[in-house]
């Protein structure tokens, strides 16, 4: 396949990675992207971050948009709040877990996140608890690349070479099956922490409910999250939930936290909000976090100048109206189970795949070394990279992580295909990657077998 690319000699665009080149995508339609040269490429993964879980060119939200900006684009919500705004906050609240009612609203996740920080901090101090300012997150994590986030994740690489300005955080491993089937383990790392650091300085324990991008379709063991809730109520830090790729319905309910059967203090989310037609996230925090705030200082400082504006306010309430009228939480359970399956009897019988793990449209592959099926794969063959070439090869765009130094994760590649993904593309999606990990695979044999 030929295709359409910009390369870094060729462009004023300072670019992520300077030595790959770029598909040029010229137009989009549905679930499909186009290039300069007409090429179509299959989106599998939310137009490449999870995000386009609506697919591209919906007429309901593009005019939500039209109309808003006739009206009025942007104010600052320092000095000014709007109907969209009001009409947003009481939607989501309305979604979420019952208690949590206070609405943040941002331009994206990362700034989701660190909103969240500083809400975690304003609960503490206002409470006056001034020495809690540990927060505690899994190992294979990913909050975003803002200093503040990066603190959130043990993966070095990822902080390379921003560690002077990073505040390091503590980690506990992932309850993987590999090392931790029971969760006990992470636990046990989460009570020794709480013991060195002591109880008095842990602000919050922060997590995804289902992983994305740092460990795809990766979910806790239930006695995980049991234990993480005993554990809060005896030591006071909050709960925070990092929902900004599974918010929205991506899991099959509206968000994640809805199957844990406890509410967290703070929920963020951003994604799935904007769909891909706007940058729009927000940070909830519960009643009793608000409420710690209102007896005390009456004021939570500090925003971004896009946050609350009412031109992504009214695409986010076109979302949400768009999910509703045509039922698509539903569709995710529905076609996610079905994709989930069908993925995992199409690479039964290749011994470079350990398991397709998940939930709704958020799924996950993990290789492994063919030879024994358990251990991970040397670095140097760089599989994940591997996948994502032959899979754009193969007119399939996924996302792969590359493995990771900490000896947590190996190679895995994460799909998160629109809600509104018709049948034929989902079937084309398995024949694609299952053509494109059958494709890799023969190499890494011969690779392995030639070493």
């Amino acid at each position: 396949m030929a295709v359409a690319t910009v390369t870094t000699e060729f462009t004023n665009v300072f670019p992520r990675d300077l030595d790959r080149s770029y598909p040029l995508i010229d137009h989009a339609s549905g679930v499909w992207l186009y290039d300069a040269d007409g090429n179509a490429f299959l989106d599998a993964v939310g137009g490449g971050a999870m995000v386009a879980s609506l697919g591209n060119g919906v007429p309901e939200i593009i005019a939500a948009a039209n109309e808003q900006a006739k009206q009025v684009s942007f104010i600052y919500n320092q000095q000014f709040t709007s109907a969209p705004q009001e009409e947003l906050a009481r939607e989501v609240a309305g979604l979420l877990p019952p208690s949590l009612n206070r609405m943040h609203f941002v331009s994206g996740g990362a700034e989701a996140n660190e909103t969240a920080l500083r809400m975690v901090r304003s609960y503490h101090v206002e409470r006056g608890e001034l020495e809690r300012t540990r927060i505690i997150s899994p190992a294979q994590a990913y909050h975003g690349p803002t200093v503040a986030t990066l603190g959130l994740t043990g993966r070095a690489g990822l902080q390379y070479p921003y560690q002077p300005f990073v505040v390091q955080q503590p980690h506990i491993p992932p309850s993987t099956w590999r090392f931790d089937p029971s969760g006990q383990a992470a636990l046990d790392a989460l009570d020794a922490i709480v013991e060195a650091e002591g109880p008095e300085r842990i602000a919050a324990f922060m997590c995804e409910a289902v992983s994305a991008a740092a460990l795809p379709g990766y979910s806790p063991p239930p006695a995980f999250w049991e234990g993480l809730v005993e554990r809060r109520e005896r030591y006071g830090f909050l709960i925070v939930l990092d929902e900004v790729v599974t918010g929205f319905g991506r899991t099959g309910t509206w968000f994640a936290a809805h199957q844990l059967g406890f509410e967290p203090d703070i929920i963020t989310s951003a994604k799935g909000l904007g769909a891909g037609y706007a940058p729009i996230g927000f940070m909830a925090a519960a009643d009793h976090v608000y409420q710690a705030v209102a007896d005390g200082s009456r004021e939570f400082e500090l925003g971004h100048t896009w946050d609350g504006a009412p031109l992504p306010c009214a695409v986010g309430l076109a979302v949400i109206r768009y999910l509703r009228e045509h039922d698509l939480i539903a569709r995710v359970r529905e076609v996610g189970a079905l994709l989930k399956q069908e993925l995992a009897a199409a690479l039964e019988d290749c011994p470079m795949v350990h398991e397709v793990r998940g939930r709704g449209l958020l799924l996950g592959i993990e290789y492994v070394d063919p030879r024994d099926g358990e251990s991970f794969l040397d670095p140097q063959l760089g599989v994940a990279r591997q996948i994502d070439n032959q899979a754009l090869e193969n007119g399939l765009i996924v996302y792969s992580t590359q493995p990771t130094r900490d000896g947590f994760a190996g190679d895995q590649t994460l799909l998160a295909p629109a809600f509104v993904t018709p049948e034929a593309e989902l079937s084309m999606i398995v024949e694609r990657m299952v053509a494109t990990v059958r494709t890799v695979q023969e190499r890494v044999v011969g690779a392995l077998t030639a070493a």
